[in-house]
């Protein structure tokens, strides 16, 4: 009875595998392994390739690694396509029902996508690095992160402010960073009894203090005139880390070279005459 029941099991799996030679399965198995292999060592060489180009450049290291992320999806992916097109079967329902599926996410996420479209961008483009002060349509502070959604900003006053990238990149973007060296003004007025050099002069020696550059020197002008005043522009250039350090004591400092000189500085005033 076992040897029946052997030989039962015997016939079973030989007409199972001649069903299989007949209907080409085992060629189709035998092309897929191939394909399996072939494009797992295809795959890995082109992410070596990728990797190393992309250590080379200048990208940070957020934005590569989601380069690496997607082209390794994307190629399993193809080669998931190829096994499934091995075995004869009809791909164009699966692509087509992907292209809807990532249609309607791309839909549902469509904001968290232009995020981290613009956070893309920004970390290949290189506006600014973590470390630089800048302003962000209007929005001052130094730039702490910049991920795939959000840049963020820490205020001078220790203020966190997160801004989406989408934002980021429809703004207008002022890196003060960008330079080694950065340029302060200060404003002033005195009146028209005040000879014009005389404030020119003394604007210049309040501007020649400690870090502030000699190359260009500083310099002084009229900037414009008012109804009872003359405006007066001092400009030094700084060190870029120096800058908040400098534009205070330079504005303190103009007062005190101001009061040295003689000098009054002039301010808003109303004229009241009463009739007796």
């Amino acid at each position: 009875m076992r040897v029946k029941k052997e030989e039962a099991k015997m016939e079973s799996l030989n007409a199972l595998i001649k069903s299989w030679v007949s209907q080409g399965l085992v060629d189709k198995v035998f092309t897929a392994l191939i394909t399996l292999v072939v494009g797992i060592l295809v795959i890995k060489a082109i992410m070596r390739l990728l990797t190393r180009a992309l250590e080379k450049s200048k990208l940070e290291k957020a934005a590569y690694t989601l380069i690496l992320s997607l082209a390794k999806v994307g190629l399993y992916l193809l080669l998931g396509l190829s096994l499934a097109t091995s075995f004869g079967i009809d791909v164009t329902g699966v692509v087509a029902l992907a292209s809807v599926l990532t249609l309607a996410v791309s839909l549902a996420l469509q904001n968290m996508l232009t995020n981290v479209l613009g956070g893309f961008a920004l970390l290949t483009t290189h506006p600014f690095h973590s470390g630089d002060y800048v302003d962000i349509g209007g929005q001052s502070g130094t730039v702490t992160q910049i991920d795939m959604s959000y840049t963020r900003l820490v205020t001078v006053d220790n203020k966190v402010v997160c801004i989406p990238n989408s934002t980021v990149l429809a703004s207008e973007v002022v890196n003060y960073s960008a330079n080694d060296t950065r340029r302060a003004e200060i404003q002033v007025s005195a009146g028209y009894d005040a000879p014009t050099q005389k404030v020119i002069d003394a604007l210049v020696l309040a501007g020649t203090m400690d870090n502030v550059l000699l190359t260009p020197a500083p310099s002084a002008c009229v900037s414009s005139y008012g109804d009872s005043a003359i405006a007066y522009t001092l400009r030094v250039w700084v060190k870029t880390e120096d800058y908040w350090d400098v534009y205070f004591a330079l504005t303190q400092r103009v007062k005190d070279v101001f009061d040295e000189q003689g000098i009054t500085m002039t301010y808003p005033h109303l004229n009241v005459h009463l009739d007796k």
